[in-house]
């Protein structure tokens, strides 16, 4: 038996639900897709698939397979791409994750212009504000913000995301626009808690050059970037939040920005890959795609007339305070928006 081959076949069975389907995108018989999977079952001595008329589904064993042959085939098509001569046209399938906010709101507006550069790449795009295991869950590229210190990845930064403070009109008719950092005191905030710690994000601004940390009271914590604009949108309070996400709330009106003369601190991005994968020509083009696209996109670069990101509170905040994490945020920091 052909154990890569039954890794192959075995991983198409799984990602399909099908073994007709799987053997028709393998150019294979149906029958050879069945005795491939009943031998790589014998030769484990664990049954790996649950086969009944109408559905397949993973046994624990098979799950365990699943991911292990997933991390080999990819290992395999790296190392075998990276002899292609650089003529050749990246392809294959690409597994990225980015943060719910910047998909939705960054990468899905341009990803037709991505496919129509790099028609053979399939991407795989995860959506999430979760830690992800680059290695384990076979992912090969994640967009994360902070400073992070897990030397087995390699790092690129591909920009910054600018923050600002905002809360919609009815909140600030009912209780006043602050002015000044005391002013605060008299204010409630729907605050933002990080995943790992369940610790609500310290409030923070520069001053001087310096970063000024401040507790809010809080109206509420959510943990997901769509509930907390929602909710400064029904005035239930001052938020701190991404300047790409507050922004065409801002340029309508819905929300105004507050206490403007003292910006949060900027948010460091990066985009981060397994050394195995360093060397990838899918995984290099898409990060040369990705830090072209955060260099020109409106959402990020000021396109509503106001200052520019590196404004001058910006220019003057010093790299240790720039690299300092969030109180709430771990040392790896997990992204927050």
């Amino acid at each position: 038996m052909d154990r890569f081959q039954a890794m192959q076949v075995f991983s198409r069975v799984v990602e399909v639900n099908s073994f007709t389907r799987a053997a028709d995108s393998l150019g294979l018989p149906r029958t050879t897709v069945t005795t491939t999977i009943q031998n790589l079952e014998r030769h484990l001595g664990v049954r790996l698939l649950n086969r009944t008329t109408r559905r397949i589904s993973l046994t624990p064993d098979g799950a365990a397979y699943y991911e292990h042959s997933k991390r080999i085939l990819a290992d395999v098509e790296e190392t075998e791409a990276c002899f292609h001569e650089a003529a050749v046209r990246p392809q294959g399938r690409l597994r990225i994750d980015v943060p719910a906010s910047v998909g939705q709101l960054i990468l899905l507006p341009a990803l037709s212009e991505f496919h129509t550069r790099y028609p053979d790449i399939e991407l795989v795009l995860g959506m999430s504000d979760r830690r992800v295991d680059l290695v384990q869950e076979a992912v090969d590229c994640v967009i994360r913000g902070g400073e992070l210190e897990d030397s087995t990845l390699v790092a690129r930064r591909i920009g910054s995301f600018q923050f600002l403070t905002c809360a919609a009109p009815s909140y600030l008719e009912r209780h006043g626009v602050p002015h000044s950092f005391d002013d605060l005191k008299h204010h409630k905030a729907v605050n933002y808690f990080a995943n790992r710690s369940g610790r609500d994000y310290a409030w923070d601004f520069v001053v001087d050059g310096e970063v000024r940390e401040i507790d809010m009271p809080g109206a509420v914590s959510v943990n997901d970037w769509n509930a907390h604009m929602t909710l400064a949108r029904q005035g239930v309070g001052l938020i701190q939040t991404a300047r790409f996400i507050a922004l065409p709330h801002v340029q309508t009106g819905e929300l105004i920005e507050v206490l403007p003369r003292w910006k949060p601190r900027p948010l460091p991005i990066s985009l981060l890959y397994p050394q195995s994968r360093q060397l990838s020509p899918k995984v290099r083009v898409f990060s040369d795609w990705v830090a072209e696209l955060f260099s020109r996109c409106p959402l990020l670069r000021g396109g509503d007339g106001t200052e520019s990101c590196h404004d001058v509170q910006c220019a003057e905040l010093s790299e240790a305070a720039l690299r300092a994490p969030r109180r709430g945020e771990m040392a790896e920091a997990e992204y927050v928006m």
